[in-house]
Order: C-alpha cells, then structure tokens, then sequence
C-alpha cells in the first residue's frame, strides 16, 4: 500500500521566536550580523558590477542615542523589490549562498553561509527599516518594515544610492548598544580585521585601520622588504592591542602549510604564571570577521601563557557564529598552531636570546610540564628550566651535582627526612610544585643518572645503609623512642652528629587521605575509585620509619649507660622530646603531635640534667 505524503507544517511565529530570541548569546551579535551582511553585498557588487571599483566600498555605523535609533548603510549590491523578498524576507535563504555556488572562485571572500544573520536584527530592535536600491536598478529604491520578522510590508520611496541602509529602532533593554562610545567598540571588536572600511559615526579613521602584520602592509608592497627590526615592533605592538591585559613578551607567525589555512599571530604573555594556570586566549577571524575571541581548546593545553589571533576558512561556524564545528578543518588547524608554537618557541629560543631568557623566568613552572608533553620541547628546555628546591631553585644538572651525581626528591612538605639533607647542603628537588617530580625523573632517566626520591622504600634503601644491631639493643630502643605505627630501623648515615631520622611513609599517608570519609566530598568518584584501588594494595600498618644513626655519639653513649646498668631515662625523654618537636615541623604529622607535652618535656629534662630540682 502506498504510503500517504503530508507537508510539514511551520509555526513561522515559534520559529522566529527560537531563531530571533535564543539563537545568540548576546544582542552585539547583531552588529556583527548586520555589518556582515553589508560586507557580503558589497562583495557581490564587486563582482557583478563591471563599474565599481575592484576594491571598493565602504560601511557606516551610526547611532542616535536620544531617538535610539542605530543605522548600518553599505554601498553594495543593494537588492531589487523581487530579491528583497527572496533573500531578505525568506528565513534561511541568502543572496551569498547562490553567490557562492555561482562563483567558486570567490567564496574566499564572503562571510555569510546560513541566511539567517537579518534575523538578529529582531533581537534588538522593536522595528526595523531596510531602504535598498540595487546597483541593476539604480533608479528604484525600496522600503521594508517590519517589527516582528513574520509579516513586513514594501514600499517604494524616493531613490537613495545604491547600496542599502538598515535603520534599527532599538528597544529599550538595548539602548546600550547605541551609546556612541559603546558601539565603536563593538564595531573594533567585531570588525577589527575586516577588510572593508568600517566607519562610526562619521569618524574618518575606521575601525578596522589596523593591517594585521601576516597582511601585506600599505607601506610595504610585494616586492619591498620590511626590516626585520620594524617587523617584530609592528608585531608586538598588534598583539598588545589585540590583548592589552596580557602583553607580549614575543611573537610567533602562524602560517599556511600542507595541512593548515591557519595564518595568523601567536605571542607569549609578558605576565608570571604557575603551572596550573590557563591564561589561553585566541581569537578567529573568518574573512576578517571576529568569530570568536576564546577559541583556547585549538592551543595545546599546556601552552596556559600563549595568546593569539588567526584567520582560517577551513574552520566551519555553527549556525550562531559564535562557536566552531569540531570537524576534521578544526582538527588541522589544532594540529598546525601545536606545531607551529614548538617550532615558534625554538626560533624565539635560537634568534631572540634576550626575549626568551624572560620566557623561562616568567613561565618557567608551566614550562615545566610542556616538557612534558614533547621530545622536541623536552630538547629545547630540559637544560635551562629550573626546579624549587630545598636550596633555592637551579637546574637539574646543579641539582645533580651538589648531590655528588644523584638528584634527590622530597614528596612531603620538607619532612624529617630533609633534615639530613639541610645539614650536608645537599638540595632537595620540592616534590610537591607543579611538575617537578616528573621532569626531574625525565631528565635523569634520559641520561642514566640515579633520582632518590625521599618518603618511598626504594629512596629510603638508597639513603639508609641498613646496621646490625643487637636484638635487645633493639627491643630496648624501640621501646624507649617509638611510638604505635612507627618502625625503628638501625642504619648508618651522615652526619654523624644526627641521632635518628624520621620518615613518614608518603604512601600510607596518601592511603589515610584517600580513605578519610572527607574525601568522598573533595574528589570525584571516578577519580577516587582510580586512588583508591592504589592504596588498597598499600599496607598501612606502619606510618613512619625511626631510622636510628648507630654512628651517633648521642645513641651511642645511650646505649652504653644501658649495657652499663646507668640510668638513661632523662636522657631518652629528652631525645623522646626532640622526636615530639621534630614531628611538629611536618605538615602531615603535625595533627599526630602534643606540642606543648613536647616542649614540657624538653624543660624537664634540661633542668633534671642541669641539677634542678
């Protein structure tokens, strides 16, 4: 049985509703939709219109602020009674999109693809005026009116230029937008790389005056060099105006290849950043045309201290035009800026010796982890990025070598284990700062040195040459000075001078965080689940390891007075009370701990051994 066909029915007037009020984020956009439009119409005069000049045209913005009144008038195509109502009047029908079929040579140079940007113009306005003449009737201008967008009416009025004027009548809520300050603004914003002279309120100079620098410039035709010194100055002048909050400490050209259309300007923020930041901003101009100013997933996500602006007709807009289609053109260019930026950095690196010593001191952490990320920036920082650590920050390889050719870590909060190390002035990389750990374990594996890192078994073995010791001397000393879920363990280190040493186990200590009912609410599930099948296989029996110094006088005269049947009583509270304060300089033990009984105690036990009573 043949199935029956039935047209789908329109509520024109929900329609404009959804496509009028909800389509864009703000009621700007109808500036850039309208001046767009404009844009497009003088385009196509271009083309058909033997007599106009190959690069002529003109936009003008004006506004009336006391009658709210906002007017955008082009010297373009204009359109005929017929058109009008075929292009203009007809949602999701546009003049460009049959311009661009018929002239595929040319669709470089408009903007416009859906046929919806006059429908913005019914976001701000309570009626919109259009008077058009076209340049193939130049005798003939018409007069649309409308208030809604759904029924409009035409008028034949008394002949204008050609070209076509759209007088806006702005609704109260949108006053803002015909505040003459305000709108060269929007207009800047929108228009800034427009090649179309843009004009506001009759000011000579427009909006869009500004070459970008990947342009040919009006004082430079081809064939004329620009001096390299001028270049870099007219470079960073326009990034600083493009992005006045962050300014630029270098440039970097982004240019077309075999994969990208992508051209444009990326520079380094003249600003101190950490690690975690995401200072990322880039703008996208399509034909010149703002698209949208934070565009930062197409920057590497480490790259947090890297501004930019590019054109590119590879990347496709949704309907709004306020955001890109992650399509394979969104893909290239993604890939062309991430190679374009590592090959820009090294050339800043290689050429611009003061500039880049001023990346590395302002970005050094984030850098850090860019290192990361890649060989080839691994080869172009691992030399000259420096690392906190317990002795001021250095690079690795200065780390390496005040360690005597190992490279320590510490991953607590400058433990009890570090204060070894602050006696010998060995450096301590600071474990617990963006990137460290990892960098430093890259760049001693790449070249096959030892990395000791402080609060692991394997670090303390290679710390601790474990001592024999008898097993009452042992059981006797482990009563005297440890504590529950703390393991005493004989060894021998430098300095002699330092009695013990105490280590927490940085794994139980992450085992007892993860575990703690608090962390349901801090950390998300999935990622709680991933630690904590981690520390499930971590046994958490032992909190810290007593490393006892069987070089140390101070252990050794204890333990004599022991064999020798003295009393070491005050002498263990005292060291006991040494151990109290110690633990107190530890972040994470710091709860664990009764400071003022340790303090009491160490009072007591000078005054016992000073004769007091």
């Amino acid at each position: 049985m043949a199935a029956d066909m039935h047209a789908t029915q329109v509520d024109l007037g929900g329609l404009m509703q959804v496509l009028g009020s909800h389509l864009y984020s703000t009621p700007q956009v109808a500036i850039r939709e309208l001046v767009q439009n404009a844009h497009d119409s003088i385009v196509r005069r271009r083309i058909e219109d033997d007599a106009f000049a190959a690069r002529g045209g003109r936009i003008d913005l004006s506004s009336d602020p006391a009658a709210g009144v906002l007017t955008i008038r082009d010297d373009g195509a204009g359109m005929t009674r017929d058109e009008v109502g075929m292009f203009l009047a007809t949602v999701g029908v546009g003049y460009t999109r049959e311009l661009r079929s018929s002239q595929p040579d040319r669709a470089d140079e408009l903007i416009g693809l859906f046929g919806l940007g006059f429908l913005s113009a019914f976001i701000v306005s309570d009626k919109t005026v259009v008077r058009t003449t076209s340049f193939s009737d130049p005798s003939s201008t018409v007069e649309y009116r409308s208030t809604t967008g759904e029924r409009y009416a035409l008028t034949d009025v008394d002949p204008l230029p050609v070209g076509t004027e759209v007088e806006l009548h702005v609704s109260p809520q949108h006053r803002a937008l015909v505040d003459r300050d305000a709108l060269a603004g929007i207009a800047a914003r929108y228009c800034r790389l427009l090649e179309i002279p843009v004009h506001v309120n009759g000011d000579p100079t427009p909006v869009n005056h500004d070459t970008p620098p990947w342009r040919p410039h009006p004082d430079h035709p081809d064939g004329v060099p620009e001096h390299p010194v001028q270049a870099r100055k007219r470079r960073l002048a326009f990034a600083d105006r493009m992005d006045p909050s962050f300014g630029p400490l270098c440039t970097m050209d982004v240019e077309p290849d075999d994969e990208s259309d992508a051209q444009g300007l990326l520079w380094i923020q003249d600003a101190a950043t950490y690690g975690s930041l995401d200072n990322r901003r880039l703008a996208i101009f399509v034909r010149g045309m703002l698209l949208e100013d934070d565009a930062r997933d197409l920057l590497p996500r480490w790259a947090g201290f890297v501004s930019g602006a590019i054109e590119s007709r590879a990347l496709t807009p949704t309907a709004s035009r306020e955001d890109l289609q992650r399509d394979e053109g969104y893909q290239q260019v993604e890939r062309a800026l991430h190679e374009q930026l590592i090959s820009g950095l090294a050339a800043v690196a290689r050429d611009q010796p003061e500039a880049w010593s001023r990346v590395l001191t302002r970005h050094n952490e984030a850098l850090l982890g860019a290192a990361l990320v890649d060989d080839r920036l691994d080869a172009l920082l691992s030399e000259d990025l420096q690392i906190p650590t317990s002795e001021g920050d250095m690079t690795v390889r200065e780390l390496v070598r005040r360690g005597d050719g190992r490279a320590h870590a510490g991953l607590g909060d400058g433990g009890f284990e570090e204060m070894r190390f602050r006696a010998l002035k060995i450096p301590i990389a600071t474990g617990k700062r963006y990137a460290v750990v990892p960098f430093v374990r890259r760049w001693c594996g790449d070249r096959g040195i030892e990395l000791v890192e402080l609060g692991t078994k394997a670090g303390d073995s290679a710390l601790f040459t474990r001592a024999t010791l008898d097993d009452a001397d042992r059981a006797w000393l482990a009563e005297q000075l440890t504590e529950d879920g703390q393991e005493l363990i004989a060894a021998s280190f430098e300095p002699a001078d330092m009695p013990f040493v105490i280590v927490p186990d940085r794994e139980v200590e992450l085992k007892h965080r993860i575990e703690n009912d608090e962390a349901n609410a801090r950390i998300a599930s999935a990622a709680l689940r991933l630690a904590r099948s981690y520390t499930a296989t971590v046994d958490g029996e032992v909190r810290s390891r007593l490393y006892l110094n069987v070089r140390s006088p101070a252990i050794g005269a204890l333990l004599d007075a022991r064999r020798h049947g003295r009393d070491a009583s005050e002498a263990t509270e005292l060291l006991k009370a040494v151990l109290a304060l110690m633990a107190a300089g530890d972040r994470e033990s710091t709860g664990h701990v009764d400071l003022p009984a340790a303090l009491r105690s160490v009072a007591v036990a000078v005054q016992r051994l000073a004769g007091a009573t």
